[in-house]
């Protein structure tokens, strides 16, 4: 099998979990054993898209973990925890009164390529060791800023609740974005503090939310053994990519890491293709063509 099957991943679960609940299903529906690797890390705290690549897929994982993802996220202001999550330890408390019309008026400030400082309850590594490690053990941990894009954010919904102000945003942002950073900063740039409550992935590059299905769904697929009605093909992966049909010839030539000459196409990636049969990412520059990756079908 190979493609993608699509978790709506649940709270407390993570991303490692999550391949290993469709190596699960594979192997208890009785089917062959191949390559299985998540498309971009989601935190047990946060719910949603987790792509889950198979066989050839996984050759796409990487370009998965560098695409756009979209996110729903709700920040309660007025308290700021050490892992900018409901979880942490309280550090900040601030009693600046703030409404929906003021996150509004601040969102526009962050909208473009920005400097985020990671949470430092991140995987990120310091001296070979993770951050979040040193931080639960107690060490100052320094991470440096670095350059991502928010292409998107909207103002969803305001609550009040209990004596607690909460707003809820929809991020489109760029790889390497940190939800809980921004909601950090969001909350600072309104003279207060805040920390995310909720968090849900609603797309992962070409991937929503309405594709995902729950683990028991996967569980009754692999007992039914129809875990290929749920498995998107492999191309579902690269939906943003023209297509590029080929001859037997040339799809030979690629197979063999060859480079085409004399196509008349604009640069840039292609999903080269044998009739229905994946045969390479490609990449077309000045009337060439070449493999950035190889699919062994």
């Amino acid at each position: 099998m190979h493609g993608w099957i699509l978790l709506d991943k649940p709270l407390g679960l993570g991303s490692t979990q999550g391949v290993s609940a469709v190596k699960r299903a594979l192997r208890e529906g009785g089917y062959a054993k191949v390559k299985v690797g998540h498309g971009g890390t989601l935190d047990p705290l946060a719910t949603g898209v987790l792509p889950i690549a198979l066989g050839e897929a996984t050759k796409l994982a990487g370009r998965m973990l560098d695409s756009d993802k979209v996110y729903d996220f709700t920040i309660r202001f007025g308290v700021e925890t050490d892992t900018l999550d409901a979880e942490g330890k309280v550090i900040a408390t601030s009693e600046v009164f703030v409404d929906g019309a003021d996150v509004e008026d601040v969102l526009g400030q962050f909208l473009g390529q920005i400097d985020q400082l990671p949470p430092a309850y991140s995987a990120l590594k310091v001296n070979g060791e993770r951050a979040y490690d040193l931080a639960r053990s107690g060490q100052e941990v320094t991470l440096a800023t670095r350059r991502i894009t928010i292409h998107d954010l909207q103002y969803l919904s305001w609550q009040n609740e209990d004596g607690t102000q909460s707003a809820t945003l929809r991020a489109h942002v760029s790889k390497g974005t940190y939800i809980r950073s921004l909601a950090r900063d969001i909350a600072h740039a309104l003279g207060t503090v805040g920390h995310v409550t909720y968090l849900r992935r609603i797309k992962a590059g070409p991937f929503t939310l309405d594709q995902a299905i729950s683990l028991d769904s996967l569980a009754d697929a692999a007992k039914e053994r129809r875990l290929e009605d749920i498995c998107l093909p492999l191309r579902a992966g690269l939906d943003d990519i023209p297509a590029l049909p080929l001859t037997p010839d040339q799809a030979g030539l690629l197979r063999q890491g060859r480079v085409l000459v004399g196509i008349a196409e604009d640069d840039g990636l292609y999903f080269a293709l044998l009739g229905e049969t994946p045969v390479a990412l490609v990449e077309a520059e000045a009337g060439s063509i070449r493999v950035v990756r190889g699919f062994n079908l």
